[in-house]
């Protein structure tokens, strides 16, 4: 083969993860290792016996440029590796590389989010599910990083730990309700962006505070001049959606604004969504750092946030089996998270007309294809 692996491959970076075995256990290099299953997932293997037949079917090919002294490694040896590997390590090893092959532009909103491995849980050992939050830039349509939530946790405590491993300056964070915490707000402002967070009643005053405030301007015209709008509609598989918004700046209402890092705006979003002549009407509160967020924007933030439901989370059920697989050993279901991760921003930058599904098939059948793959 005469392509070469540019410098920005995710390959090299592989060789910044530590080996976590003793020396005299590496028939295989680590970086190989990686890189066998990075190929093998992108080409369709969800296990480690797949990622094994996928070598063994692919040797030749992979010999060109990875460093297999003996040969392919056994989907045990794969298991073990991948259950001992410091997760950290191999997600900063990812972060890394988005930070240099991909940048977040100033305004992009980046939507963070939680999904639950549900087959990631050990009956033998009462193991929890394994639940990863990830950051998803939703203009350039590429995970950022991502982090597990500890054990007897949940996002609250995860979602701070993610912001911190980020370069989100001048994005704008989205997150649902579960984030709307006066410490992520902070952390957020502190890496030099904006936020927009849903407010639902686990922050019973503020939510409390921001419908009084709207339905004050429901009834008081005076107080609605103080109020920017927007209205759109979409129509599509039988179904009619409007949503409405209105933005707020007068926060003189809102009684513990001052607690909240630069709370400048609050928003309303209503949606009647009709589908076989019956309406639904769903109303929806957020708080944001944005100054002078006009309602436009702001409905356009909070439609991108949920991308991150629909192009990854999504795709990583339907496109990769992510709810199926049985992978759970020691680190191993975080690390194959990881994994999955990387697989999905290369084959989502891909020059196609067909899915992820089919562009994995693709992958495993044309060489060429591949090699523009992992060429950055």
């Amino acid at each position: 083969m005469d392509e070469k692996l540019t410098a920005d491959s995710i390959i090299e970076y592989f060789a910044r993860v530590p080996d976590p075995r003793v020396e005299r256990t590496r028939d295989h290099p680590l970086t190989s290792i990686l890189a066998l299953a990075l190929l093998a997932v992108i080409s369709g293997a969800d296990s480690f016996v797949a990622i094994e037949l996928y070598g063994e079917c692919q040797e030749e090919f992979l010999n060109t440029f990875l460093d297999l002294p003996n040969g392919i490694p056994s989907h045990d040896t794969i298991g073990r590796v991948f259950a001992a590997l410091n997760p950290n390590a191999l997600q900063e090893a990812f972060r890394d590389w988005i930070a240099d092959v991909a940048q977040v532009t100033q305004g992009q909103v980046v939507a963070i989010d939680g999904k639950t491995l549900r087959r990631s849980f050990r009956h033998a050992d009462s193991k929890a599910f394994v639940h990863m939050v990830s950051a998803w830039a939703t203009q350039n349509r590429i995970v950022l990083g991502q982090v597990k939530t500890e054990e007897k946790s949940n996002e609250i405590t995860a979602i701070p730990r993610l912001l911190k491993l980020l370069q989100l300056k001048g994005a704008t964070v989205t997150i649902d309700a579960m984030g709307c915490q006066k410490e992520i707000a902070e952390e957020i402002v502190k890496a030099e962006a904006d936020y927009v967070l849903a407010v639902k009643d686990n922050q019973p005053k503020l939510h409390s505070d921001i419908t009084a405030l709207f339905n004050r301007a429901a009834t008081n015209a005076e107080f609605l001049d103080n109020l920017d709008f927007c209205e759109s509609t979409s129509k599509g598989h039988g179904r009619v959606e409007v949503r409405r918004c209105w933005t707020c700046t007068d926060l003189d209402s809102i009684s513990k604004r001052k607690e909240w890092s630069n709370l400048a705006c609050v928003a309303l979003v209503e949606v009647d969504r009709t589908i076989d002549g019956k309406t639904s009407t769903e109303q929806r509160y957020y708080i944001s750092s944005k100054k002078r967020l006009r309602a436009k924007s702001a409905l356009s933030i909070v439609r991108s946030h949920w991308g991150i439901e629909n192009e990854l989370h999504w795709v990583l059920d339907v496109a990769f089996r992510e709810d199926d697989s049985r992978v759970r050993a020691g680190y191993a279901a975080e690390n194959f998270a990881v994994v999955r991760h990387i697989a999905f921003n290369l084959l989502k930058k891909a020059q196609s007309k067909v899915g992820i599904k089919n562009r994995r098939l693709r992958a495993a059948l044309d060489r060429q294809f591949m090699l523009q793959l992992l060429s950055g």
